[in-house]
């Protein structure tokens, strides 16, 4: 293994790109540390969804130092329920965008894996898509409005539509436990004729995802959700505009998830998700003549929470391989224009690495790109083997295999396999971090200290170098920087905050590899 790093050391810059491919798929047994336990990965990657869960917990809770929270959620403001759902990360705020993706990406990752999971492992993965579900169906469950946000301001349109729960600045100057929260747990809605594209749109394509996902074992909520999600898409389209414009939404969101690349992207993503969830040739319709308007050639190798152009090519891709339909080819050109570009050796190659091989974009919370992009890799292979086809890169072509064994790479460096020897999964493996940036982890439990701990109280275990006292298992934090330099560094919130769409793609990724380890 050291040499391995010593002599990318010694390389230049430009070339260790190239040279970290070479070895990984010429020399793969030196560069890995040994085989990775993707089972459990796959066990622990679930069960870290307990540990943000926000509502009434169920009395098969696996995550025990986890307590009832945000019990109070939508009251004060529109005298309705809207608890349940997903902190989004180590903070106590619930973001409908970013929940929305988390779930649209877990239902992806049953849709494309699960029949590779265990059957107790399916069905912990459905149990965390529902608990997600659930609480967008209450968002939505106005006509004419969404909630996006637990946090402040009145509503008076003709309906609303919820993105935040609670006031995101309020909880990021507090270090308190969910149980203990006493910020305002503002919600902010978004009425009509006010836009919300973005979100509306994520939250029609988690909705559709799901109802995929739960068809074959509960085709009732199957069908919920497709009928919501018909209904909310309608409000994304007719609706057209960014949720952030919103001046009672806009403080709430921004600078945490604002819409920075646009609302386009997620009208194509949540039209292709309804198209494959129901069919209905009006969704094909409406991807087939939008693409160009709604700027599908755009931003093409991007994929995450806020950009869903790469995802939203692959997916449709599929219809394209699969059903020969040269009115969506545009969408597969695209596809394999984003593969290529993760190929080092490719004329077309611009991701970077980092010298141990992580695939790596500035910004912080670099494992999000990794993750969702070892996803996109491994579901293209797929649709490229059954259809035995490969992507023409220029100068060379690119199989299955190899989209396969980048997607492993990625996966094999987040589990250990990186110049730290650290697994960045909690949990996993026999070293990994220990002060991750997350309120419940690294405050004592109610079990342990049953005593109230307030706002700034909690600033005493913030500051302390003691590992976290409740181990978040399964949560991947943001991960090392483009040296793959990690410090355990609770305060360095890029590096040492997990988020939930970090882990969601994560899901399906393991899920292959589990059942495909070699």
């Amino acid at each position: 293994m050291k040499f391995h790093y010593v002599l990318l050391s010694l390389l230049h810059h430009h070339h260790r790109q190239q040279f970290f491919l070479f070895v990984s798929l010429v020399f793969s047994p030196l560069v890995r540390c040994g085989h990775h336990d993707y089972s459990d990965a796959l066990s622990k990657s679930i069960l870290f969804f307990e540990g943000q869960r926000s509502g009434v917990l169920p009395r098969d809770q696996r995550m025990k130092w986890r307590e009832d929270s945000g019990l109070s959620d939508g009251r004060s403001m529109y005298n309705m329920d809207l608890t349940g759902g997903y902190f989004d990360a180590g903070d106590n705020v619930k973001f409908g965008f970013p929940m929305a993706f988390t779930t649209t990406m877990l239902a992806w990752s049953v849709i494309e894996f699960g029949e590779l999971m265990p059957p107790s492992e399916l069905r912990n993965a459905l149990v965390a898509i529902r608990w997600g579900t659930d609480y967008l169906l209450k968002t939505v469950s106005q006509p004419n409005r969404i909630f996006v946000q637990c946090s402040a301001s009145s509503s008076n349109g003709n309906g609303p539509f919820i993105s935040v729960v609670g006031d995101p600045y309020k909880d990021h100057n507090c270090w308190e436990r969910p149980e203990d929260m006493d910020t305002a747990r503002t919600v902010y809605a978004v009425d009509a004729p006010n836009p919300a594209s973005e979100v509306a749109a994520e939250t029609a394509a988690a909705l559709a995802a799901s109802s995929m996902a739960f068809r074959s074992v509960d085709p009732g909520y199957a069908q919920t959700l497709l009928r919501n999600s018909v209904r909310v898409f309608q409000y994304a389209d007719n609706f057209r505009g960014a949720y952030s414009d919103n001046s009672n939404v806009r403080d709430g969101a921004c600078p945490f998830y604002c819409d920075f690349s646009g609302y386009q992207d997620e009208l194509l993503w949540g039209a292709a998700w309804l198209r494959r969830a129901s069919q209905d040739n009006s969704y094909l319709n409406y991807i087939e003549i939008n693409g160009k308007t709604l700027g599908a050639d755009d931003n093409i190798n991007e994929f995450g929470w806020d950009n869903k152009h790469a995802g939203l090519n692959v997916l449709v891709s599929k219809e394209a391989l699969e059903g020969n339909m040269y009115s969506l080819q545009s969408y597969k050109v695209s596809a394999d224009s984003f593969m290529c570009t993760l190929i080092p050796d490719s004329s077309s190659s611009h991701i970077d690495y980092t010298p141990g091989g992580l695939i790596y974009k500035p910004g912080g919370s670099n494992l999000q790109h990794a993750t969702t992009i070892s996803f996109l890799l491994l579901v293209y292979a797929n649709y490229l083997d059954r259809t035995s086809q490969t992507v023409n890169c220029g100068n060379l072509i690119a199989s299955p295999l190899s989209l396969r064994t980048i997607a492993k790479n990625q996966a094999d460096y987040i589990l250990g396999d990186n110049p730290k020897g650290l697994s960045y999964m909690v949990g996993y493996g026999n070293r990994f971090p220990q002060r991750i940036h997350h309120r419940g982890s690294s405050l004592p439990s109610v079990k342990d200290h049953p005593q109230f701990i307030a706002c700034k109280e909690g600033s005493t275990y913030f500051n302390s170098t003691n590992p976290n006292p409740n181990v978040l298992v399964g949560a991947i934090v943001g991960g090392p920087g483009e040296d793959d330099v990690y410090d355990d560094d609770r305060a360095d919130f890029r590096k040492s905050e997990p988020t939930t769409y970090i882990n969601a793609p994560f899901v399906g990724v393991l899920a292959y590899f589990a059942a495909n380890p070699n």
